[in-house]
């Protein structure tokens, strides 16, 4: 009989293998990384463009033009763009981020021919119908007036402006903005942001000896004479540390905790990433130990490093019963002092790494995921050698630096405290 009392063995991890991404540059020196990997006979095409143009004045242009980017071009609709595309059996899909925004087709290589000129119209020709933009304002706006309801929306919001300010990563959208959107905007920004110049490509999946030329074919001869403006992120922080905004009919508060810090450039950054891991970055973290299983708190608590081109940032967020904020917010702060004034213990220390391990080795599971991978170091200007020295990190770091690292870089006093409920 199988004794569930005992732990099986577990076996270290030695070394992870990545499929590094090749590098190629078509005529118009648009740069193409190619990670070629996998036995299926699909393939993934990803045009990735840098937010370079955010404006104060019109803060929603970025999102809402990689939103609207499938809705038609001049000769198409969007409903025979769709069915184009779902004839060969592909599919697409529009991501934005505070960063970048892009456009994504997955194929199967035999019909690439046939699916990525369709891809091309809409980088070169989309012409966001006005009708279909209405259309998505008024959905928006119902979903911000439904999301404004939420304690966890606010007290994000309320985190990421304290944190930033009113910035491209701070930013928070109202009613108004959405109502002072127009087509001719989103078609300027469009033309200065969607062109070869700001394009990087990244191919992965089962690459075929024709993929390239295809790409060659249909984007060597991609020219624009659009102008690149500078990107200005220009981070504010407010001065106030505490953010409390009172719900008299609340159930439960929002808490979000925080503070800017490091990005995936910096050299703490990983050390920073098992820190945080130990905190509340897993199941068995100390927030959940304490807060969720011990106190009963909530039902989830955890917490992050976030990695961001031009910033980073360190959060806890959670949901409690308006009874206990006070009592989560003592908590909080007592578990983050501890790994300030106490040495992790060898065996904990030693289940997170072998949990990070086995996250890294988990998340690599297709060429799709290794592209994944190679983003994460491509547009933070890193090589391979970063996750050589994440493995090295995770597998040789000690209690005494991890403290070290608690106390340069985390002090509760000067953390960001959002409260969106009742105290």
């Amino acid at each position: 009989m199988l004794d569930r009392t005992i732990a099986p063995n577990f076996k270290q991890i030695e070394d992870v293998k990545f499929v590094k991404a090749a590098a190629h540059y078509l005529k118009n020196n648009i740069p193409v990384y190619i990670i070629n990997a996998g036995d299926q006979d699909l393939v993934s095409v990803e045009f990735i463009f840098q937010n370079i143009s955010w404006d104060t004045e019109k803060p929603l242009l970025p999102r809402i033009t990689n939103s609207l980017l499938t809705e038609g071009t001049s000769t198409l609709t969007a409903a025979q763009i769709a069915d184009n595309i779902d004839y060969y059996g592909a599919y697409y899909q529009t991501a934005y981020s505070n960063d970048k925004s892009s456009l994504t087709l997955f194929s199967l290589n035999k019909n690439l021919a046939n699916t990525l000129p369709i891809i091309k119209e809409l980088l070169v020709d989309a012409i966001f119908p006005d009708n279909e933009l209405q259309t998505f304002l008024r959905n928006e706006i119902q979903h911000l007036k439904i999301n404004l309801e939420k304690n966890a929306v606010i007290a994000r919001r309320e985190f990421n402006k304290a944190l930033f300010g009113n910035s491209a990563y701070g930013y928070a959208s109202v009613e108004e903005d959405y109502q002072n959107v127009n087509r001719e905007d989103l078609l300027a920004h469009y033309k200065t942001v969607y062109q070869p110049a700001n394009c990087t490509i990244i191919i992965s999946g089962k690459v075929e000896e024709n993929t390239i030329a295809i790409l060659e074919a249909l984007f060597g001869n991609w020219e624009s004479d659009a102008v690149l403006p500078a990107f200005n992120v220009a981070l504010k922080p407010t001065a106030d540390k505490l953010v409390y905004t009172e719900k008299k009919d609340a159930l439960q508060s929002a808490i979000r905790i925080g503070i800017p810090t490091i990005n995936r450039t910096h050299q703490d950054f990983i050390s920073l990433q098992i820190l945080n891991t130990i905190l509340g970055g897993y199941f068995g973290s100390r927030l959940m130990a304490n807060i969720r299983e011990d106190k009963g708190y909530t039902y989830g608590i955890g917490s992050g490093v976030a990695t961001l081109q031009h910033a980073g940032y360190f959060f806890i967020s959670t949901e409690v019963g308006v009874d206990v904020t006070k009592s989560t917010l003592e908590e909080i702060e007592k578990e983050v002092n501890l790994l300030k004034t106490e040495l992790v213990a060898e065996d904990e220390l030693q289940l997170v790494k072998n949990y990070l391990m086995g996250s890294l080795l988990g998340s690599l599971e297709n060429a799709f995921s290794h592209a994944e991978k190679f983003k994460n170091l491509h547009f933070y200007g890193l090589g391979y050698d970063y996750y050589e020295r994440y493995i090295k990190t995770v597998k040789s770091i000690t209690p005494k630096e991890l403290m070290t690292l608690a106390n340069k870089y985390w002090n509760y006093n000067e953390f960001y405290k959002i409260i969106v409920g009742k105290m």
